[in-house]
């Protein structure tokens, strides 16, 4: 036919792979090319280069910085469908309120000197600003020239809440709007990226690898199950890989199966988890004490985000998450659950959950006071 065969092997694909071949697969399959990363970085980094210096220069709008977030900032990109976000925080949005009464305005700004500043600018990866003109924030995706390989980019315009103390945030005006108002949880996470880049980019790389291999069967679910109902969010799923890895492992080489098998067997345990890390928040300050017994007594699973105690990515029965756990169950019969001679891979010991106690995860365990019967 003259058209010239593409040298890309099909993958193969992962519901049929051994489990002593997982690594392979991630390695041959969903780990982006190096080339086309090191270009992303690059582009990326005029980007914002362009973000905070001249977006602005012709108003009184100054920006304080950009944050880059996503699985392309954390480490965790696949070959094609990644997304990544460019978290721009701008002068004039001064509270939670102002971001999201004149996000739009902002992003309107942003889309009209971003597309002239494109049409004049020479990258090494192809540039597509998105033809759905959202009032809330702004896409474009970077395609490599040579693979078929691309990042969907959103760029999204914060209130800086971190400030100069990114260590230790500040968590009281968010509670208190989220408790004063019809406020879906984690509506200002935005403002915390950098915190949620922080707490995957220092983890080790094969944990990253597991997530890669996570979101990519997630993937494969959501194509199966979308006109089903909604799923949970990819982000429970990254954050339940990191927490069966923190309990059950803490190896810099952990087996891929095992740690693969340990996290959909959580996924089908969706109805005990109660997870949460004292990473950024804890017990100390009162208000925050409070605040999180309330969260932590939701209905379960409850998965607080790590960067965002008002952001609940288990969502009780928000999502379907029974239809994430029948699959799971499939999967657990799998040829990935079994190894080169055929047996089963082992089931990294997690705690179990308690029925009717808390179940916290991180340095202290929460106050004697907490009684859930």
């Amino acid at each position: 036919s003259g058209k010239r065969l593409s040298h890309t092997r099909l993958p193969a694909p992962l519901f049929m792979t051994p489990g002593h071949l997982l690594d392979k697969f991630i390695k041959d399959f969903l780990q982006p090319n190096k080339d086309f990363l090191d270009q992303l970085h690059r582009a990326v980094d005029d980007i914002c280069t362009f973000l905070k210096e001249d977006c602005f220069r012709h108003s009184t709008t100054k920006v304080q910085k950009v944050i880059k977030g996503g699985s392309a900032a954390k480490g965790t990109t696949l070959k094609t469908g990644s997304d990544a976000d460019l978290v721009v925080f701008p002068s004039t949005l001064q509270s939670y309120t102002s971001q999201r009464n004149e996000r739009d305005k902002v992003v309107q700004e942003i889309r009209r000197q971003l597309e002239a500043w494109q049409q004049k600018t020479q990258f090494e990866v192809t540039f597509e600003m998105s033809k759905w003109k959202a009032p809330r924030v702004l896409s474009f995706s970077l395609k490599s020239k040579n693979v078929n390989e691309s990042v969907d980019f959103d760029v999204l315009p914060a209130f800086n809440a971190l400030g100069e103390h990114p260590q230790s945030p500040v968590y009281a005006g968010l509670i208190d709007l989220y408790r004063s108002s019809d406020l879906p949880g984690g509506e200002f996470s935005t403002c915390f990226t950098e915190l949620q880049r922080n707490f995957i980019v220092s983890r080790p790389t094969k944990l990253k690898n597991l997530i890669r291999l996570m979101k990519h069967w997630y993937k494969q679910c959501e194509r199966k199950l979308k006109s089903k109902g909604s799923l949970p969010p990819k982000y429970a799923l990254e954050l339940l890989t990191v927490y069966a890895w923190e309990r059950g492992s803490g190896s810099e080489s952990f087996d891929t199966a095992e740690g693969f098998r340990t996290v959909l067997d959580l996924v089908t345990k969706y109805q005990q988890l109660c997870i949460f890390w004292n990473v950024n928040y804890n017990f100390e300050d009162e208000t925050m004490r409070m605040f999180l017994l309330a969260q932590i007594q939701k209905t379960r699973p409850v998965i607080l985000d790590p960067a965002d105690p008002t952001g609940d990515v288990g969502g009780g029965d928000r999502w379907c998450w029974h239809l994430l756990a029948k699959e799971a169950r499939q999967w657990l019969a799998s040829l990935c659950m079994r190894d080169g001679a055929g047996n089963p891979v082992q089931l990294w010991n997690v705690p179990e959950f308690p029925d009717k106690g808390v179940f916290c995860i991180h340095n202290e365990p929460p106050p004697p006071s907490l009684n859930l019967s």
